[in-house]
């Protein structure tokens, strides 16, 4: 591996794992990275570590800039264990290095691992004189972890925000400038969805609070994915929006069917939304995921779910996607729901009684459908969604 500086004396050191497609329920179809950086200077700095099987790997990148012995410090941003399960492995042969960290992070580091670490606690505006360089800690808890802390190299710009600003995507090139900008942003988009979606408000204070301390920002190197120099402000200001709940004006209906009964009515109902020049988007479970699903509904206005009725409940993808959507709380969206049936419905309902407890704002109608709909259940369904679109015309 040749060496990657982000700035003199700043080097990557992270691994690359290009065959993970799923990340605890996150499809990640283009694998990931886990990013370590490693500082060198009077002092020597490891930021981050990486998952447990790719702990040798790491030790080979470290090796080719520096004896892993000599390090004197190892900044643990986050303790997920993505991050953090190379720790003792690292530790093991840096005896003499002081372990960084949160206090919520040295008490999770206690809590994963029986090691009795030498850990050093900062807090928002300690700082670690390195030499000619100087790191500053800012606290990020909830970002996504209790834990999760900042670090910024403040003479080079360079702000390591760990799981913040990231993406899954594994490649050969480590920089925005070097991949599909395209691309890049859409994998950014969907793990701010699947992630990061219900801590919109704290992002939204944090990236604040980043303003008013006038950090100059050169590069921001995440932990997972492509790291950000030629305009690292792009990524800011898409959290900014992202997490500022302002959607297009769109319509993303999800939905599985059974017999095809529930796919005809998505299908009039999209018809019927389309009719009035608002953009929807149609996802089948059982031909999609959840990831994209929650992709695409992070930037609507108005998000309709339909499922078949099975044992008086909603089918089992629909289930669990109700499930997933619930826990990320996403925000200023309208709800609707509709679905089919044999002898019995409960579907509709059932998503409704969920939908209204998660707190989301439900529309009063819905419509249901026995068995397989004809014409006029059809027009019922187009007309249906033509009264969505006007919703969303009106907000």
């Amino acid at each position: 591996m040749s060496r990657i500086n982000l700035a003199p004396g700043v080097s990557w050191v992270g691994v690359v794992d290009w065959n993970i497609r799923d990340f605890h329920g996150y499809t990640t179809s283009r694998g990931t990275s886990y990013n370590a950086y490693l500082i060198k200077d009077e002092k020597i700095v490891l930021v981050d570590t990486v998952k447990h099987n790719f702990a040798e790997e790491l030790l080979n990148n470290i090796s080719r800039i520096v004896e892993p012995s000599k390090i004197d410090y190892i900044i643990v941003n986050h303790v997920e264990m993505d991050h953090s399960s190379a720790l003792p492995a690292i530790a093991k042969i840096a005896k003499d290095a002081v372990i960084v960290a949160s206090q919520r992070g040295k008490e999770a580091i206690a809590e994963h691992y029986e090691d009795n670490f030498n850990v050093k606690t900062v807090k928002t505006g300690d700082s670690l004189e390195l030499g000619t360089k100087t790191l500053r800690f800012i606290e990020a808890p909830m970002l996504h972890w209790p834990d999760s802390m900042f670090t910024f190299l403040v003479e080079d710009g360079v702000l390591m925000p760990n799981d913040a600003f990231g993406q899954h995507l594994a490649s050969s090139k480590r920089f925005d400038d070097e991949v599909d900008e395209h691309l890049l942003m859409e994998e950014a988009k969907k793990y701010y969805a699947n992630i990061l979606m219900p801590l919109g408000p704290l992002i939204t204070r944090k990236i604040q609070e980043l303003n008013q301390m006038s950090l100059v920002l050169r590069v921001i190197a995440p932990s997972h994915g492509i790291i950000w120099r030629s305009d690292p402000m792009r990524i800011v200001k898409a959290y900014l929006e992202w997490s500022g709940d302002k959607p297009k004006k769109k319509a993303v209906i999800v939905y599985d069917t059974m017999w095809g009964s529930t796919d005809k009515m998505a299908r009039a109902i999209a018809e019927g939304i389309s009719h009035e020049d608002i953009e929807v988007r149609l996802i089948k479970l059982r031909s999609s995921d959840l990831t994209e699903a929650v992709t695409e509904i992070l930037d609507a206005q108005a998000v309709l779910v339909g499922s078949p009725t099975l044992n008086n409940q909603m089918f089992p993808t629909v289930a669990a996607f109700m499930n997933y959507i619930t826990g990320l709380k996403p925000r200023g969206k309208l709800w609707w729901f509709f679905g089919s049936f044999g002898w019995g419905g409960g579907s509709a309902r059932s998503m409704m009684e969920q939908a209204r407890k998660a707190g989301f704002q439900v529309g009063d109608s819905t419509v249901e459908v026995r068995y397989v709909p004809d014409v006029n259940d059809l027009k019922k369904c187009s007309e249906f969604g033509r009264q969505v679109a006007l919703e969303i015309k009106a907000r």
